[in-house]
């Protein structure tokens, strides 16, 4: 598959993706960094418990494609700043299910309208554009083989 076109990085697609992700990352990192001390890893985990009673570091490193040492240590500092707990699993006393604590709540529920408005903003620069953009960011999220 040869082409007289050069390959040009800054139309690549996944480098594009790559940077954006980057950029929107960074500049929401702002603000849980700030108000609570919050590395990335940290905000990626206090978000997933934000969104079920309890999850595992296996489920949260697969669902936010985190690797599972990063998990386990931002999971580790969460609990030492007393934002999550960790437990063993009452099926499988292998698995450790964490869960985020009241004063863990209290900070998702401080961040939550803040990540709204960033969220607006993010898509107030889409214009027109914003809606056709996040279709086809969830295809491309999708495993491939379930991709429409």
């Amino acid at each position: 598959m040869s082409s007289d076109k050069p390959f040009i990085l800054d139309d690549f697609l996944p480098y594009q993706l790559a940077v954006v992700a980057e950029r929107v990352s960074r500049q929401f990192s702002r603000h849980y960094r700030e108000m609570f001390g919050l590395s990335r890893s940290e905000w990626r985990v206090v978000a997933h418990l934000s969104q079920q009673p309890s999850v595992s570091v296996r489920e949260i490193a697969a669902q936010a494609e985190l690797d599972k040492s990063k998990v386990s240590r931002a999971v580790s500092r969460l609990e030492t700043q007393g934002y999550v707990t960790k437990e063993s699993s009452p099926a499988d006393r292998r698995l450790v299910v964490l869960a985020l604590t009241d004063k863990g709540r209290q900070m998702v529920a401080k961040l939550t309208p803040i990540a709204e408005a960033y969220q607006q903003e993010v898509l107030s620069d889409l214009a027109s554009d914003a809606d056709g953009f996040r279709s086809a960011l969830k295809r491309l999220m999708a495993e491939p083989g379930q991709r429409g």
